[in-house]
């Protein structure tokens, strides 16, 4: 699986039979500054979203339209994205619920957050409960997308339940949990391989670097590969 860090908490997978976007906020996402967004969404399959922020949900429309590709989202943001958005291609479930694709799997798992979207005009419409989200591949190692989130306790049951060995974390602080806590969380309840930091150095009000996170990690620092916005790692 090759995986790509596009920003924030914006990722690309790549596997034999699909090419995935992971909450793709790239227009107005100052971490992607630089980089294409058309070549970040060449040939996309499919778009998983793990809560209606839009620091989250970010390119979505544009990106389903132009290619095609299926949004697989929880049942509320989903449908909103169908009638505000005019997309038809949708895969919608909610916490606890798996669907399954070519090749893969996504499970909804639970998230501590929020998860609106504000219009310009002040109102705000609930979409859901924030997740995060299991990809279960068939010749890839599992991996999880926390979304946006603090520890909490249940995180044991998604590893007794999902086993994944890649886990993507949140570290910013401030809206997620900072880079220590996720440390603690790493170490009392998962048994990751590689951690994949995100959704820090974006903004100046959350956490400018994974240096929390790699001292918080003691002897398992070497578990942590935060790559430059824009690289590949092949997982």
């Amino acid at each position: 699986m090759k995986v790509q860090w596009l920003g924030h908490s914006a990722f690309r997978l790549e596997i034999t039979k699909a090419k995935i976007l992971i909450d793709p906020f790239l227009t107005g996402n100052p971490s992607f500054s630089g980089l294409d967004a058309k070549d970040a969404a060449r040939d996309v399959t499919h778009i998983v979203l793990t809560h209606g922020h839009g620091d989250h949900v970010g390119d979505t429309v544009d990106i389903a339209r132009e290619t095609g590709a299926t949004v697989i989202a929880n049942y509320d943001l989903g449908t909103w994205l169908g009638h505000s958005g005019g997309l038809e291609k949708l895969d919608l479930g909610n916490t606890g619920g798996t669907l399954s694709h070519d090749g893969f799997s996504v499970t909804f798992v639970n998230a501590l957050h929020s998860s609106a979207h504000l219009t310009e005009n002040g109102v705000s419409h609930c979409l859901g409960n924030a997740n995060g989200v299991v990809l279960h591949f068939d010749d890839e190692p599992t991996l999880l997308h926390m979304g946006d989130t603090d520890i909490f306790t249940d995180m044991a049951l998604i590893q007794e339940l999902h086993e994944p060995q890649i886990g993507i974390v949140p570290i910013g602080d401030r809206f997620t949990m900072g880079g220590a806590v996720a440390a603690l969380a790493c170490r009392r309840y998962f048994r990751f391989s590689t951690i994949l930091p995100c959704h820090y150095g974006t903004f100046p009000i959350i956490d400018q670097t994974p240096e929390k996170l790699i001292a918080g990690m003691e002897g398992d620092a070497g578990k942590v590969n935060a790559p430059a916005v824009g690289d590949w790692l092949d997982l």
